[in-house]
């Protein structure tokens, strides 16, 4: 690991200040930063510690909503009472990633910013656009089992490996984020991830110098909610396919399908229009096929990855099907 300054971050003004120097990271919980440090693919001369500005609050909202601070850690999120009782579905997807380990150290700030797990990303002798931009993507007829088949670019067919933005791109939550100059915005948590294009090395909309604050959720909707992971093993490995979803079916037709997908593509991927093909449908076969088409109708493989295609449409039937049984 490359010898690097650390110094403590007095507020978040400060730490957003720091953070518009390009050689300086902030590390909370550190699970992905200290892994990329020592592979040398993040090499930053200082890190900033944010981990004690407060921030690890998880507060009601005026609207009914709840507020989850930036640097509340995966487990305080997962077993707090009011998500486990009104957002089940981001319990169980934070409870599908990770080891119970790193999810105690694991913030949700930085779960949000967390970097892929491409072979190429984190291999430093391996082209790749995303780390080395103008290097090329290996991946693209190499080692691609666990890569995107959806919003791909000749650039980068990583994914996003997270598990928590999924089921909050499923609940529409949004982030909330500051910059030095004090200045705050919000952005919907279904546009903070971008797509690779031409500039896969940036992966969300945080600009130099602006740092996460919190999450909000809006407040609870009816319906059931749904986490399904296919992954390799039941534990501690990443998603081939996942979905989110919060759905109701009353008088025997959907009304109410918010779903998200995970490791499909670069991001959450969240496409309004599945959800419109099953509003106030009664379901059937046919239906839940005419809500895959829509989903993976540009999906593209590239060899290693082709079986993601049927197994995205196989997982949504799961848990379509699923809903119809408990709504019984």
């Amino acid at each position: 690991m490359q010898p690097f300054e650390l110094v403590r971050a007095k507020s978040p003004t400060d730490a957003a200040q720091l953070a518009s120097d390009t050689d300086t990271l902030m590390i909370a919980g550190g699970t992905n930063l200290l892994d990329l440090m020592k592979l040398q693919v993040e090499t930053p001369s200082r890190l900033a510690d944010i981990s004690r500005l407060g921030g690890g609050d998880i507060a009601d909202t005026a609207d009914g909503g709840l507020r989850i601070g930036a640097l509340v850690t995966n487990t305080a999120t997962a077993v707090h009472p009011r998500v486990r009782q009104d957002y089940p579905v981001l319990a169980r997807a934070i409870l599908a990633g990770a080891t119970q380990q790193l999810r105690n150290k694991a913030t949700t700030g930085g779960n949000l910013c967390q970097r892929t797990r491409c072979f190429y990303f984190t291999n430093i002798d391996q082209p790749c656009n995303k780390r080395d931009p103008g290097s090329g993507c290996g991946a693209i007829e190499g080692i691609a089992k666990l890569h995107a088949v959806l919003g791909t670019s000749d650039q980068c067919i990583a994914t996003y490996p997270g598990d928590m933005a999924v089921a909050m791109s499923a609940l529409d939550a949004m982030v909330h984020t500051m910059k030095g100059d004090g200045s705050e915005r919000s952005v919907p948590v279904r546009e903070f991830h971008l797509l690779p294009g031409d500039t896969p090395w940036r992966e969300n909309v945080l600009e130099d110098g602006e740092i996460i604050t919190a999450v909000t959720l809006p407040a609870p909707v009816s319906g059931a909610h749904y986490y399904r992971k296919v992954r390799e093993r039941s534990s501690y490995a990443f998603a081939l396919v996942s979905v989110a979803a919060v759905i109701s079916i009353e008088n025997g037709v959907f009304s109410r399908a918010d779903l998200a997908f995970g490791g499909l593509a670069h991001k959450p991927w969240f496409d309004p229009e599945i959800g419109e093909v099953l509003l106030g449908q009664a379901p059937s076969d046919a239906l839940f096929d005419k809500a895959a088409d829509v989903l993976l109708q540009s999906a593209r493989g590239f060899g290693e990855n082709d079986f993601k295609i049927p197994l995205a449409r196989r997982t949504l039937h799961a848990v379509l099907s699923q809903a119809v049984e408990d709504a019984a």
